[in-house]
């Protein structure tokens, strides 16, 4: 018990050591240095304190990550997976992340020993913190990779009618693209970074399809992949884009309305929890309560 107290206590003093140098202030920017002299009376806004917070913690979960080692093989493959598919493109998104599961990880197993836990059982404990702590930026990354497709699959009926304008006024698919990307650019920021990386691939000379499956893979959104195959399939064998991608929009709004649909119907559904075990107990006692009451007032006078 003692050895691994030990252990556990050297593997927290080495993370607050790297987290302390990885937080201490480092040299201004260039352009942080030159905006403060073009504009000296200038402010630093909530956006850009924001901003620095966030690029500070990633700093620091990134000084973290390179005290383990890379992984290698599937493992490696599976964390840039889920790290594309929540939005993280940049190369220390991965370093990050590993410095994110040793942080946790580490700050369980001291909460553990600290709180006392580890009296009950010490090694189911340790492997339970340890556990817990790791798995907890994987599940906070699944999380935001369901919200985006769900951003994306709200977005991608808006995209097929621009498409489908786009095409019909005589520009290529390739330009139909760029164009969607631009015109949604406020209004969907996420489908149009993916038409947008596609259109880019495209230029620096990657195939059409190529591109179209690296936006299938990135994304991991099953009308996506639907759509990828239609106009792989359009260009393969030289069918009508137009009628395709009008096809395709109008069976997007059709899933879009059964989904609305299906939300709907398991409200009633999702109530019955709720009303049998918080609203129905109450209204009992609101209900029943007096009359139990004056029931108990009569009879206990009676049995004495």
């Amino acid at each position: 018990m003692l050895f691994i107290a030990a252990i556990i206590f050297l593997v927290t003093v080495c993370v607050v050591m790297v987290v302390f140098y990885a937080a201490s202030p480092k040299t201004v920017d260039i352009g942080h240095r030159l905006s403060r002299v073009l504009r000296p009376g200038a402010t630093v806004g909530e956006e850009d304190s924001a901003a620095a917070g966030g690029h500070r913690a990633q700093n620091i979960f990134v000084a973290i990550g390179k005290l383990l080692p890379p992984p290698k093989g599937k493992k490696a493959s599976q964390s840039r997976t889920i790290l594309i598919r929540a939005g993280y493109r940049s190369d220390s998104a991965a370093m990050a992340f590993r410095g994110a599961r040793l942080f946790f990880a580490v700050l369980c197993l001291a909460g553990i020993v600290w709180s006392g836990l580890m009296k009950i059982n010490p090694f189911a404990m340790l492997m339970m913190g340890g556990f817990l702590g790791w798995m907890i930026p994987e599940m906070w990354l699944l999380h935001l990779t369901k919200a985006r497709q769900k951003r994306l699959r709200l977005s991608l009926p808006d995209a097929m009618d621009l498409m489908v304008i786009c095409v019909e006024v005589g520009l290529g698919l390739d330009q139909a693209l760029l164009k969607v990307s631009e015109e949604l650019e406020i209004v969907h920021p996420e489908l149009s970074s993916e038409l947008h990386m596609v259109s880019m691939e495209m230029r620096v000379g990657k195939t059409r399809i190529d591109a179209l499956r690296e936006l299938a893979f990135r994304t991991g959104l099953d009308d996506i992949k639907a759509l990828v195959a239609i106009l792989v399939q359009t260009d393969r064998f030289g069918t009508s884009i137009v009628q395709s991608l009008r096809t395709f929009s109008e069976e997007l709004r059709t899933k879009r309305r059964q989904r609305a649909e299906e939300a709907s119907a398991k409200v009633s559904v999702k109530m019955v929890p709720v009303l049998v075990f918080f609203i129905f107990p109450a209204l009992m006692a609101v209900i029943l309560g007096p009359a139990i009451i004056s029931f108990f007032r009569v009879l206990v006078p009676m049995f004495k």
